[in-house]
């Protein structure tokens, strides 16, 4: 039993060792799953305090809360009972945390995710021992919320270096960071006296999904691939994606909120009562980027024209009808034609030079896809330049004519 214990450590794994090491663990957990189910259906749920005062996520509900802090209650006693300080378990965490990253890029994913994980778990228990003995600083939080950023980040460094040479490692540096972007925003919002905690991929939804799928994805490749030297752990992929693609948009929404928080009274969009140029604003941008695309295709795949003129063509293409339905549909403007029309002109040929870079700097890459680097630049565009120009420039009332005698931009 030493010697295969020994030679799983030094990396000598079968086809079953590869599916049990990494399942082995979460026995654990699924086995404990079901007995908190049943002593929660005969004598109620068992309740954490501060649980309940964070309140659920949309991917992480109450039930699944209880069931973490009553799993993870045996650790916490020990921990108590050691009379180890919280700062030594949070620095304890973040050397775990690192050796993670360096599991993952060696290729030892499952040993990596549940180290991942298990320094997830203890980054939990060094505020609750810091709350319970009253030892809770400012020192410690500050402590506490920068090493949790370098264990995410070696994490998702080491899945960098193992996806190096694939497409894989472009999600990873989206992961990377969304993933730093969620704590900012939040700590920058504290600094100008706003609160914000919302969002669908907080750092317990990351290190779940993100930990989880690295840690049982073995499993899966030792089963279908078990010869294949360096899989491409397909379960890991799909939670590298589900977490680029979640934290970022946390990032963002909760950007939304401070903007929102701190721009003038009158100048707020109730969540509740969408405007009517948001809603419109969105369905012509769809139609108009529909006829940019199918312009583009059409002039790459039948006309053989470079991808970079094509896009500048679509955009253009794709003006003409986004100016129209704005006009005279969204913002429903009486403003000055001519003027109106050159304030979108101007824009829109930015937007085009925007876009045709983007794609140009894309295919610089090799193996590049045009159809890709297109709705990539497209929507950056679109967010960055697109949206805020049109409301805050081409379609805002203007000056009445007596007003503009000496013409209006």
């Amino acid at each position: 039993m030493l010697q295969t214990i020994l030679a799983w450590l030094g990396g000598d794994l079968g086809q079953y060792a590869r599916i049990w090491t990494a399942l082995a663990p979460a026995l654990y957990f699924m086995g404990g799953l079901l007995i908190f189910a049943i002593r929660s259906l005969f004598r109620g749920i068992s309740r954490d305090a501060e649980t309940e005062k964070r309140g659920a996520s949309v991917l992480v509900g109450m039930f699944l809360r209880h069931y973490f802090f009553w799993i993870i209650s045996p650790l916490s006693w020990v921990v108590m009972r050691s009379g180890l300080p919280a700062n030594a378990i949070t620095t304890l965490a973040t050397l775990i945390g690192m050796g993670s990253g360096v599991a993952v890029a060696a290729g030892r994913f499952a040993l990596g995710g549940w180290l991942f994980l298990f320094a997830g778990i203890l980054d939990t228990v060094d505020g609750r021992l810091a709350r319970m003995r009253k030892t809770a600083s400012q020192e410690g939080a500050v402590l506490d919320s920068i090493l949790d950023r370098y264990v995410d980040g070696a994490f998702l460094v080491g899945l960098a270096w193992y996806y190096r040479d694939t497409w894989v490692l472009f999600p990873v540096l989206a992961a990377l960071l969304g993933t730093s972007l969620v704590p900012y925003v939040r700590a920058k919002g504290e600094g100008l006296g706003v609160e914000l905690r919302g969002g669908v991929m907080q750092r317990l939804e990351r290190v779940l999904f993100l930990g989880g799928g690295v840690a049982l994805a073995p499993v899966l490749e030792a089963l279908y691939r078990p010869t294949l030297e360096n899989p491409p752990h397909m379960l890991a992929i799909a939670g590298i994606i589900f977490v680029a693609v979640l934290s970022n948009i946390t990032a963002l929404t909760r950007l939304r909120d401070l903007l929102l928080a701190l721009a003038p009274k009158s100048a707020l969009m109730s969540k509740k009562n969408v405007p009517h140029w948001y809603i419109w604003g969105t369905v012509t941008a769809a139609l108009a980027t529909a006829v940019d695309f199918f312009s583009v295709f059409g002039l790459v795949e039948s006309l053989n024209i470079n991808p970079v003129y094509a896009t500048a063509i679509g955009c253009s293409l794709g003006a003409v009808v986004n100016f129209s339905l704005n006009r005279w549909i969204v913002f429903r403007s009486k403003d000055f034609l001519v003027a109106q029309f050159n304030r979108y002109v101007l824009t829109s040929a930015m937007s085009a030079a925007l876009n045709a870079f983007g794609v140009y700097l894309i295919l610089l890459l090799p193996n590049s896809n045009y159809l890709f680097a297109w709705w990539l630049v497209r929507l950056l565009v679109f967010l960055a330049w697109n949206l805020p120009t049109q409301k805050n420039y081409v379609f805002v009332p203007r000056q009445s004519t007596t007003e503009c005698s000496s013409g209006c931009v």
